[in-house]
This record gives structure tokens, sequence and C-alpha cells, in this order.
């Protein structure tokens, strides 16, 4: 039997998918023991198997076709730019990717000048600034928190998601533009999508009967 292999992004977004395919009646073979030192997980009666990796790595497991399916943040398909279908938005994991920074950063996004942007996003960061808001900026690639940037001086702004807003607020930060709306999304690989369509479309049809109920 050939597998219908689903890569799941570690954490919070794994427990929330892993409940929703159970409610469909899909259980994965232990993936939600959080003990574990699994790294496959298969359920035979359904020909299903899950695998967890980390968020980054989903959308390259499914664009070389190791996964048919992916669930994964929407920031991080944008981000890794792979050739993949997203199919379906679970709605979960909901937030913004923002531009965000001190009050005062208002005018120099509207200055003309070139500034600098610190983010974890650099690619969705450029495609921004470069393709919507038509600007030339400088962007730092970092890892850590991000709200500490403008705070001392390494940008003027930042690129980065918002859940609540309430990390920025302390940090003396705000919001000044949207980039997009983010939240959990399903993808496929293009090659799965032809070949093992029948099942892959049974598998988003169970998905959306639960989300609908």
């Amino acid at each position: 039997m050939k597998y219908l292999t689903i890569a799941l992004t570690k954490g919070r977004l794994a427990k929330k998918t892993l409940e929703l395919f159970k409610k469909a009646g899909i259980t994965s073979g232990g993936a939600d023991d959080e003990n574990t030192r699994k790294l496959i997980f298969t359920n035979e009666e359904m020909g299903v198997r899950f695998f967890l990796a980390k968020g980054p790595d989903v959308p390259t497991y499914v664009a070389y076709g190791a996964a048919d399916i992916g669930i994964v943040g929407r920031d991080t398909i944008l981000e890794e730019g792979r050739k993949i279908y997203e199919v379906l938005d679970l709605k979960y994991g909901a937030c913004r990717m923002c531009i965000c920074g001190p009050p005062g950063a208002r005018e120099i996004l509207n200055s003309g000048d070139q500034f600098r942007v610190a983010t974890k996003y650099p690619n969705i960061a450029k495609d921004y600034f470069l393709n919507r808001r038509h600007q030339s900026v400088e962007i730092i690639k970092m890892n850590g928190s991000i709200e500490l940037a403008p705070i001392v001086g390494l940008s003027e702004v930042i690129c980065d998601i918002v859940e609540t807003g309430s990390t920025l607020k302390e940090n003396g930060l705000e919001v000044l533009e949207e980039v997009c709306h983010l939240s959990a999304r399903v993808v496929v690989n293009q090659v799965s999508m032809k070949m093992e369509n029948a099942r892959i479309t049974w598998l988003i049809t169970k998905l959306k009967e639960v989300m609908e109920k």
C-alpha cells in the first residue's frame, strides 16, 4: 500500500491539527503522544502516515514529494517560497505579519529615504517593500527578539508576526502597516495532487466538514 504522507509542524500547530484530524475520524497512530520518540506514525487502516517537522522544513518535504500533504503556517509558506499548492485555510493560528516600529517611524516609512528593516522573514519583507511599496530598504536577518532592533538603533522598523500586540506596546512600539493575514494552511505536493487526487480530495472534504460544524 502506498501511504498518503502528511508532514505536521511541531508544537501547537501539530496539536491543533491532530485534534482536527481526530474529529474527522482520522487517527494518527500515536503522533499526539508528547512522550514518544517515534518519528513516523501510521494509520494502517486508512493508509495514512504522519511525521513531525520544524515549520520551515514542512514546505521542503512537500515540494520534494517526501510528504504529499503539509500543515504549516502561511508565514512559512511565503518565506520559503516553494512550488506547492495551498489548498485550505484551517483558520487557527491566526495572526498578522506587520511592519512595526516606534510612532515616529511612520515618517521614515513615507520619506523616500532608505532605512533598515530587522526581521526573521527576509523574503516576506523584501517582497513587501520591493513589490508593494516600491521602496529600496536594507533588510537585516535576525533570529531572536526582533522588538529589540529599533529600541537599540539597529533598525528603524521591524517586519514580524503580531498576535495581540502586547509585546510591542510594552516596548514602545506599534503596528505601522499590515503586510498580510496568517493562519495554518494545508499544502499539497504538485505531483501528488494529480496522482493521489481522489484521496487528497477526500481528506480535504473531511476536514472541511468538521470545520463547518
